[in-house]
């Protein structure tokens, strides 16, 4: 059984970890090792596995989109998940988390991923970072982690998001950081110190703040749409993407399903990567109020289609464009706007 099976595996069953890998389309040095330490790599496409089968369990049209796609003989390319966090300024952390994208570049960069690029979203007062794997990077899922700057939004909305988010907790606990601190240092860890880092590092991305009072959700909400999403979901992936040939010709054949697809498709400055997505599924989260609780339907997260062509660098190698666009990024923000 190879390393990245086991791992799979012992965060989310047997059966359900056969299922997932089946799925995705996975790089041979991914399935290859069996014996002695966990690379940095089999733990990184292990994480995104686990974190991919998470959000197939919140995304049920996602899920029965890929259900489909397998059941045509198709596997698929796992591009990249997104997530959100929330960015104080100067420094000051979110809860017990470092500050915004440092909660994540402290996992993200031991695991072999690397700052690919930066990208400012101006408009929503946010900044977005990819990171790609120094290893594999068009065989290993990137991460594109944004960050929701409170300073840029009036005095009260920095009230409000401090109430909100400074009770973050920290999912990452001894076994984590021993693991982390080992890829860090020696790009590899013992198969046992692996297994029982993964499930705290898949913790970290989750809602890992307090309960959240409907009049906080309402005041962000009135300022920003993103930073709301943050309120109910947390760093829960916000969606995962399906690296697809033709991105057009998935959109129209959802489309054409009734599915509630992106009315256009999102096309870089460069026109090598085109995106569209799904609208965001509506959830049920529960709000406190001064009468005790209630329940709101909000947008949760989704599931997002992109194509990528190939080009010759400044170096005269051909490489796969796997750089984001602002302007796209900003179109697929708009999947999980209420109304």
């Amino acid at each position: 059984m190879s390393h990245l099976s086991t791992l799979v595996a012992s965060a989310v069953g047997q059966k359900a970890a056969a299922a997932i890998l089946d799925l995705l389309e996975i790089d041979p040095a991914l399935t290859a090792q069996a014996e002695g330490p966990v690379s940095r790599a089999v733990f990184a496409m292990a994480l995104n596995a686990v974190l991919f089968h998470d959000i197939m369990g919140r995304v049920p049209l996602g899920a029965a989109y890929v259900q489909e796609r397998r059941a045509e003989d198709h596997k698929l390319v796992f591009d990249h998940g997104a997530l959100r966090t929330i960015d104080f300024g100067d420094g000051v952390p979110t809860g017990a988390l470092p500050a915004g994208h440092l909660a994540f570049a402290r996992i993200l960069e031991p695991l072999g991923y690397v700052l690919a690029d930066l990208y400012p979203l101006d408009r929503l007062k946010m900044t977005g970072r990819a990171y790609a794997h120094a290893d594999l990077p068009e065989a290993i899922p990137q991460f594109f982690v944004s960050e929701l700057h409170v300073e840029r939004f009036s005095p009260a909305f920095g009230v409000i998001a401090h109430a909100v988010f400074d009770s973050t907790a920290d999912a990452l606990g001894v076994e984590a950081q021993r693991a982390l601190a080992a890829f860090a240092t020696e790009g590899s860890c013992g198969l046992d110190t692996a297994r029982a880092a993964l499930p705290q590092v898949v913790a970290a991305f989750a809602r890992t703040h307090g309960p959240l009072r409907l009049e906080h959700y309402r005041a962000l909400l009135a300022e920003s749409a993103e930073a709301a999403w943050i309120a109910t979901e947390g760093q829960a992936f916000n969606h995962a993407t399906d690296r697809v040939p033709d991105v057009e010709a998935v959109a129209d054949a959802q489309k054409a399903l009734g599915r509630p697809v992106k009315d256009t498709v999102e096309v870089s400055g460069s026109g090598r990567v085109r995106q569209t997505a799904f609208k965001a599924q509506p959830v049920e989260r529960a709000l406190v109020t001064d009468a005790g609780e209630t329940t709101l339907t909000v947008p949760g997260s989704f599931h997002e289609f992109i194509s990528r062509d190939r080009f010759v660098d400044e170096t005269g190698v051909e490489r796969l464009d796997l750089r984001f666009d602002s302007g796209n990024a900003k179109g697929i923000f708009k999947m999980t706007k209420t109304g």
